[in-house]
């Protein structure tokens, strides 16, 4: 089994800043790209920003400049650190994972269970 557990999530006034945090777990032998995407209330899941196992990155454009994503592959970790944050950032935020076994073969996207990021203003 594989897991992908988030965590901190929470209420930040507008202009505040907060980092998100992601740890795989599991039954797996490498990730190709992790990264995070976020939900707001009536509208569809959306990209924030991923990074492949050799560092390249793509961020949504309503976050360039202010998020910056990494991730420690020792770790199976991944990180979005959030700044100047606005109340349109409010969504629960996902992280997810493109796992493959020791052969190569490719498992699929895990997804987390979402943390929720509140911007107030």
């Amino acid at each position: 089994q594989v897991q992908l557990v988030e965590s901190g999530g929470g209420l930040v006034e507008a202009g505040g800043s907060l980092t998100l945090s992601c740890a795989a777990s599991g039954r797996f032998f490498s990730i190709d790209s992790m990264g995070w995407y976020r939900q707001a209330p009536g509208k569809q899941r959306e990209l924030v920003a991923t990074i492949t196992g050799g560092g390249s990155i793509i961020y949504a454009d309503s976050v360039k400049g202010r998020f910056i994503i990494s991730r420690d592959n020792a770790k199976n970790t991944v990180s979005l650190q959030m700044t100047n944050l606005k109340p349109g950032d409010t969504a629960v935020y996902y992280c997810n994972a493109d796992l493959r076994d020791e052969y190569m073969v490719y498992l699929g996207q895990y997804w987390g269970q979402g943390t929720q990021v509140t911007g107030s203003s």
